[in-house]
């Protein structure tokens, strides 16, 4: 076995070059834990691609090998989707050397990336043309665009331009027996047959590696206003946001909200970011407005709703952000909720998205059944209030965590009580963060069994052998299984 793993090595340099193969474990260890800490896997090799040619020459040479692959963005997920297992004979595939932009087009509103660029490196390739890549996140500094549509990210734009599949025209994809499928289209309208990259969107890495793909572009934002809402309740956020919808339309760009608790975690664990307002209500509610023409007033809209939110008692004060470092410093807030719950305890996060209207009962109810259930667990939530996406966090001292069994099993419960209490209220357990690792027993829990088989059968119609990121969405199944 270790003489057929150092042929691996061996014939793998030979397609990427010596450098770019990683086989001790000392230096792989960044690619085979996940971001969290939590998955730790092994791999005979983490191997970087130069172009196109060389992920499929790779990924051929695995699947005749039945060796594992495992197509790795910028390992940022909160699911564990992009970690290998510890059975032998793991593959890793980075993307990090895949960068180019290929092309960029302002009068089609395109811009064609591989995979490997970091989403802050698209938002850069956009502006240099007078065009603005609307994907927004947290780890946009280190985030791939090649992993963040294979989970189709959200983030904090998503009430205004939709979620990452909603910004994709075409994908350029590695099929796992080495084939590679090409759909760069950059067309607006395409209705030939079966929309084959939808398969891809989302899809974890499970059917096949994202090398490129060809994204929308639009004119950037040249007017903003932001304000920060004190508010006792998920209600009042819900009336402001009809409020706004029916005064400014599509001008609202962006609509989060974080609880009392949330902010605290941030204040008491990450030093380098400012509370800059004080915590006197349960609830805190950023909303920005943005039009594409420059010189436009729109902190006198946004005032005038607010005030009249304030006089109708759905607020408790409103902070209107006066120039850009205000609103900067309000934004590293929302920006730094993972960085606070890694720090602050044991995380036990959730992905839920619920009808607009049944928001205010979810977070409720499933607050007061986690406070009924773990009095220890300090529930926070944050979320993307606009879209239905609430992030449910029970933070769990580590005190409580230190068995294995005894941490499955409250981690467990935590989740029974998110997942029923997101099916009572007609919601979805994921909405941006995926499966993955994390939520593949959940997902079998709470998914009708017709759903259930036609994914399986669309993954055995690609990836017969299960070769590709096993373990994710699924159980490892296949012949190398």
């Amino acid at each position: 076995m270790l003489d057929s793993f150092q042929d691996a090595l061996t014939n793998l340099a030979a397609i990427v070059g010596d450098k770019h193969v990683i086989a001790t474990g000392a230096d792989q260890y960044p690619y085979v834990v996940d971001w969290r800490g939590r998955y730790h896997g092994r791999a005979i090799a983490v191997v970087k691609p130069g172009s196109t040619a060389e992920v499929a020459s790779v990924v051929k040479y695995c699947a005749d090998r039945r060796l594992a692959i495992v197509p790795q963005g910028g390992n940022t997920g909160m699911c564990g989707a992009a970690t290998p297992d510890d059975h032998a004979g793991n593959v890793v595939i980075r993307l990090d050397r895949m960068r180019a932009v290929r092309d960029v087009s302002p009068l089609a509103n395109t811009i064609t990336m591989e995979a490997g660029c970091i989403l802050a490196e698209v938002q850069d390739a956009a502006r240099s043309v007078d065009r603005y890549f609307p994907l927004s996140l947290g780890a946009e500094g280190s985030c791939q665009i090649g992993g963040n549509i294979s989970t189709n990210a959200g983030g904090t734009a998503v009430l205004r331009y939709g979620p990452t599949r909603d910004l994709v025209l075409g994908l350029e994809v590695v099929l796992p027996d080495g084939r590679v499928f090409n759909g760069m289209r950059a067309l607006r309208k395409d209705n030939t047959g079966y929309a084959l990259k939808q398969l891809f969107i989302g899809a974890e890495g499970t059917l096949g590696i994202i090398t490129a793909a060809v994204l929308k572009l639009f004119a950037p934002p040249r007017s903003s206003a932001l304000a920060l809402l004190k508010l006792q309740g998920v209600e009042q956020a819900l009336e402001i946001m009809a409020r706004l919808r029916g005064a400014v339309g599509d001008r609202l760009g962006s609509l989060e909200i974080m609880s009392r608790s949330q902010i605290e975690a941030i204040a008491a664990t990450v030093p380098h970011v400012t509370i800059p307002f004080e915590l006197t209500t349960p609830w805190y509610l950023i909303v920005e407005l943005t039009d594409t023409l420059a010189g436009v007033d729109l902190d006198e809209p946004l005032a005038a709703v607010l005030t009249e939110a304030m006089e109708a008692g759905l607020a408790e004060d409103v902070i209107l952000a006066s120039n850009l470092a205000q609103a900067k410093a309000i934004w590293a807030v929302r920006h730094s909720v993972s960085e606070g719950n890694k720090r602050s305890g044991y995380v036990v996060s959730h992905d839920s998205v619920v009808p607009l209207e049944r928001q205010a009962a979810f977070v409720t109810n499933v607050e007061a059944r986690i406070k009924a259930a773990v009095p220890h667990a300090n529930v926070v939530m944050h979320g993307h209030i606009g879209d239905g996406n609430i992030h449910v966090i029970a933070l769990i001292d580590r005190a409580y965590c230190q068995e294995p069994a005894a941490t499955a099993a409250l981690v467990a419960e935590i989740n029974e009580i998110v997942d029923d209490e997101t099916a009572a209220q007609g919601g979805a357990i994921s909405a941006e963060h995926g499966i993955g690792i994390t939520n593949r027993g959940r997902l079998a829990r709470v998914t009708g069994p017709l759903d259930i088989d036609l994914m399986r059968k669309i993954k055995q119609l690609l990836d017969p052998d299960g070769l590709m990121n096993p373990g994710k969405i699924f159980a490892a199944e296949g012949s190398r299984r």
